[in-house]
């Protein structure tokens, strides 16, 4: 599976650069030339990382860093041309995880990011292998899932779809964005592939079938 990255950076030329590189490493990257924008593509989609400027127009990063961190623990790399203390400590007090100084390497950024995911991803795993959702528990270690202590068999990829929505807890996402994310960016199959995998689903999860919630016209979000 591809990762997810929203670069926020109002200058286009800085953009393209950094896109460049992470596209290459087979990244999927999302863009935004302002702090309302991003917020608007962060609420509507899942990323792994964040790549936040400081001085932005309509809104600066410290801002946008201060609204996601409200809602979400997902990694952030400020990038700046402030090398300030007090500006770094700021972005640390807000919740950023990286602060990386312009000039920048692009190659460094992408090892950095790489570490920071890495770093991530074992606290996460040592703090959350297992998630409970009622009367739902996934053991994401041993890749087990069971209702009220009995153990429910799910195929790889209906693990997959439903480790992925319990993920995103809370958020709508549509079909495509989850053919794309579970499934793969080239994958042959369709919409319908989804519906399918959300019916054995909630078949197999019985009564707690219900936490994965229909929103119409939208998509689907797990919700208890």
């Amino acid at each position: 599976m591809k990762r997810s990255i929203l670069l926020i950076e109002d200058d286009v030329l800085m953009r393209e650069f950094i896109s460049d590189y992470f596209i290459q490493e087979e990244w999927e990257v999302q863009e935004a030339e302002n702090g309302r924008i991003a917020l608007d593509k962060f609420n509507a989609a899942h990323f792994d990382l964040i790549i936040l400027d400081i001085m932005m127009p309509e809104m600066d990063g410290y801002t946008v860093c201060r609204s996601i961190r409200a809602k979400s623990d997902i990694p952030i790399i400020i990038i700046t041309a402030r090398s300030d203390d007090e500006d770094q400590l700021l972005g640390f007090e807000l919740g950023a995880d990286e602060y990386v100084i312009k000039p920048l390497s692009p190659r460094v950024l992408v090892a950095r990011a790489k570490a920071l995911l890495k770093r991530k991803e074992g606290t996460v795993g040592r703090k959350n292998e297992m998630l409970v959702y009622g009367e739902l528990q996934i053991n994401r270690k041993a890749h087990v899932v069971n209702i009220s202590g009995v153990n429910i068999d799910f195929s790889p990829k209906e693990y997959d779809l439903l480790l992925f929505l319990v993920q995103n807890y809370g958020k709508v996402l549509s079909r495509e964005y989850i053919l794309n994310a579970v499934w793969g960016y080239d994958y042959l199959g369709d919409l319908r592939t989804v519906d399918t995998h959300i019916k054995k689903l909630r078949a197999k999860l019985g009564e707690t079938g219900r936490y994965i919630v229909t929103v119409v016209r939208a998509g689907y979000k797990f919700e208890v």
